[in-house]
């Protein structure tokens, strides 16, 4: 019988071994934690670490027979701690993908397989970057400590998804349709579209750490609840999973996207088949950060001893007999801090002795305590080998105040520590529990009493050496301070840097945009937004196949009866109250501004500036009464002398915000609608088109709400006006503004369903995405594609159809 044999056959039990993982591996190349791992692309095999010690290293299998692993390369430019890794896809510019690390100095670092240097490093988080996912066409989502995610192309951040009320743990990107996910200590998972929160799923009662893909409608997380959960993307939990006993810190899935395997703070990896948990490994190391399933099947974890360990089923790669001894006895010479409560409640009076251990298990990872003399031991069934093995002494934890009757403001801890900020400056107390997320009390701590956020993670590490026993090596005496290994803890002194209807106000025909503003079109080129000629810059631009996008000259609303708009002002003057009641005077002004403002060929003179400021003044009539002045406003704006007064400088912000404040969500449709016109109209004047351009961000969040409105028309005037926004940033190109016309066309598309409203949508799409290939691969990773796919084969009206296919052959 083989030596192998025999460890598989220990106690003489006749086993039959059945797809279980046995080590295969140490690599002791990290000198701190091992916080990430990541399969990388190349070469064949290898895989991407990172670490506390703020390092990555690239790790390659060596040559048959040997099954080790070597240091291919190593990454360094992060000024702190670490935490996290992922690889992005190879492209014709990196053919061999890029590797992008997050870390506690707030940056994300992309490198090269080349140079150990970062190729380029982004900024934008306020706090540690700790979690990253790469998608298709290069994009990059991050999670950090700030609350945010965010999602990155090309060096630059396209779109922050802000809706978390705490550390962001977790994010990961679904392979199809756009989909973004983040998980966070404030015990929820988002989901992500175009920028916008599409769902919230509840369920964890603690923090979630760990999020895995499944298929394109399934997913897992993990929790400090100690569960593993499975989503589909409608918003159901189809299944919880329990086996761990303490936090869980990561998840990764096997390739038949069903199984799957987990590590957290109970010093294990556990192996899920079937949807239970089929084998558990325990480490020598308390923490159990990550892991990976690397292409052969075989598994990385990484650990808070700085080690990377591998485990393998297939038999050709496992270790010698001597090294899974040698595991063997390293795993039993750990020490375990029962206040951890992995083990349950001890007494050491109620303890078999050591004929216990004579019993087989029944089940893979079941422990058993048993007591020798004084000692106490741990030993977890093995049903690979058939036997009990051991995990570890049980002993006290640290010198710390560990009593549950220790009392801190009206509640009690299992600890109290005091912590001395400064040498001269009162000490602060920090409670803690063993049940809570150590990070996340760090945070905490140093959010109540006003300490940089850069000693985080000396914080946690802080509470974790005094609260949990060590794994390896002596405990350390008094707990001491992280820092400077001395008796107290003073973060201060610590060097890190660390569309048909009629019009419902003046009951005209449609509003036609551009009818009167835009010149003829070439000869056989008709308006797609109103059947006559249109746009003939733009048109002269593109071939004969595509009359439609990018479409750089405003589109308007002009259409006006002012007569009607008149009549209804005065009887809605009759109604007003005394003091909101507009004088004979001001009656007389505003027709007179009216009057000219209405047609280019209008005989009345232009607009004074007592007349313009009296239409603003009416502006801010009560919002029950005001539609009809809104009305004037809207046409007013397209005058180059009523743009210059109202947009100008001075007066646009005030102007804008007046505006948004009627596009309120909960605001009156009437005004809604107005208010979006004018915004519209605005366009048409160099003034009005800079202080548009200026309040980008919070004109076209406003707006984007309004997509909610079950209204056409308020739908086609916000579909205008991301057509408007659209053609400014063709002309003058901006990322960040076309990643937002981008997430707003996306969302709006959800729900408008009148058809000129989506063509504009699509105008809009095209125009945002011609000649620019960021802003292509921005819209393939948002999914926009299969989004707007069913609008291709549109036969009526025919301009629907045939856009969409432009934009279409865009995106390929």
């Amino acid at each position: 019988m083989s030596t192998k044999t025999e460890i598989w056959g220990y106690l003489g039990h006749i086993y039959k071994r059945i797809s279980s993982y046995l080590f295969r591996c140490s690599i002791p190349g990290h000198e701190m934690d091992v916080r990430g791992l990541a399969t990388a692309i190349f070469p064949e095999g290898a895989f991407v670490s990172v670490s506390r010690d703020r390092t990555g290293r690239v790790w390659v299998p060596n040559s048959s027979p040997d099954i080790g692993f070597s240091e291919m390369h190593c990454m360094s430019g992060h000024s702190n701690f670490v935490s996290c890794v992922c690889v992005i896809a190879p492209n014709e510019t990196y053919p061999r993908g890029l590797i992008a690390t997050g870390g506690n100095d707030n940056n994300i670092c992309i490198f090269t397989l080349d140079r150990p240097q970062p190729l380029y490093t982004l900024e934008g988080h306020k706090n540690t970057v700790c979690t990253l996912s790469s998608g298709k066409f290069g994009t990059l989502l991050s999670g950090s400590w700030d609350t945010t995610a965010k999602v990155w192309l090309n060096e630059k951040c396209m779109m922050t998804l802000q809706g978390h009320t705490a550390a962001v743990w977790t994010v990961i990107i679904l392979p199809e349709q756009g989909l973004m996910l983040s998980g966070s200590a404030d015990k929820t998972i988002k989901l992500w579209k175009a920028g916008r929160c599409e769902q919230t799923f509840t369920g964890h009662e603690d923090c979630v750490r760990g999020l895995a893909v499944i298929s394109n409608t399934e997913f897992l997380s993990c929790s400090n609840d100690k569960s593993v959960r499975r989503w589909q993307v409608t918003g159901e939990c189809i299944q919880v999973y329990y086996s761990h006993t303490n936090y869980i810190y990561s998840l990764a899935v096997f390739p038949n996207s069903q199984d799957f395997i987990s590590t957290g703070e109970d010093r294990s990896l556990r192996i899920w088949r079937q949807g239970e948990c089929c084998q558990t490994i325990r480490f020598p190391a308390q923490s159990v950060w990550c892991c990976c399933v690397l292409p052969n099947g075989d598994i990385a974890v990484g650990a808070s001893d700085g080690i990377i360990r591998i485990f393998t089923e297939a038999e050709d790669r496992m270790a010698s007999a001597e090294d899974l001894q040698a595991f063997e006895d390293e795993l039993s010479k750990a020490t375990i801090d029962p206040k951890t409560g992995d083990l349950g409640d001890i007494k050491l009076e109620d303890l078999p002795g050591r004929e216990h251990l004579n019993e087989p298990g029944n089940r893979d990872g079941q422990t058993r305590l048993i007591k020798d003399e004084q000692k106490v031991e741990a030993y977890q069934w093995s049903v690979s080998d058939g036997r009990w093995v051991k995990i570890g002494d049980v002993v006290g934890g640290s010198n710390q105040q560990t009593s549950k009757s220790v009392v801190y403001e009206g509640k009690e801890y299992d600890y109290v520590f005091t912590i001395d900020v400064n040498e001269e400056g009162p000490s602060m107390k920090l409670p803690y529990n063993v049940t809570d997320d150590p990070w996340l009390v760090a945070h905490n701590f140093l959010q109540k009493n006003d300490l940089s956020p850069m000693f985080l993670d000396q914080v946690a590490n802080f509470i974790i050496e005094n609260t949990k026993g060590h794994v390896v090596g002596p405990a350390q005496i008094g707990g001491g301070d992280p820092f400077t290994g001395g008796s107290r803890y003073v973060p201060g002194l610590s060097n890190d840097d660390s569309g048909f209807a009629a019009d419902p106000f003046t009951g005209a025909g449609r509003y036609i945009p551009g009818s009167s503003s835009n010149g003829s079109a070439p000869s056989g080129v008709a308006d797609p937004f109103t059947g006559k000629g249109a746009y003939s810059s733009a048109a002269q631009r593109q071939t004969s196949t595509n009359i439609y996008f990018p479409k750089t000259d405003g589109v308007t609303f002009e259409q006006a009866n002012a007569p009607q708009i008149i009549a209804k002002l005065k009887e809605l003057n009759e109604g007003a109250p005394r003091e909101h009641k507009l004088s004979d005077d001001t009656m007389e002004s505003l027709e007179q501004l009216l009057l000219a403002v209405c047609g280019a060929n209008s005989p009345e003179p232009p607009p004074t500036i007592q007349q313009i400021s009296l239409l603003w003044k009416v502006s801010h009539w009560p919002e029950d009464i005001v539609f009809p002045v809104l009305d004037i406003l809207r046409l007013a704006v397209r005058h180059p002398q009523v743009n210059e007064s109202l947009c100008g400088e001075a007066e646009g912000v005030q102007l804008c915000n007046h505006l948004l404040s009627l596009m309120r969500p909960e605001g009156r449709p009437a005004n809604q609608l107005l208010a979006l016109r004018t915004l519209c109209n605005s366009f048409s004047g160099r003034h009005g088109r800079a202080l548009l351009v200026s309040q980008r961000e919070a004109v076209l969040s406003r707006a984007a709400d309004l997509a909610a409105v079950y209204n056409k028309n308020i739908h086609i005037a916000l579909a205008t006006l991301v057509l408007n926004y659209a053609g400014c940033f063709h002309v003058q190109p901006d990322l960040d503004a076309k990643a937002q016309c981008l997430s707003v066309a996306s969302r709006a598309l959800e729900t408008v369903q009148d058809k000129e409203a989506i063509f504009r949508l699509l105008v809009a799409l095209g125009t945002t995405v011609a000649s620019d290939q960021t802003a292509q691969d921005l819209a393939r990773s948002l999914g926009v594609g299969s989004q707007i796919s069913k609008y291709s084969t549109v036969s009526e009206p025919s301009k629907l159809g045939e856009c969409c296919q432009l934009v279409l052959k865009e995106l390929q």
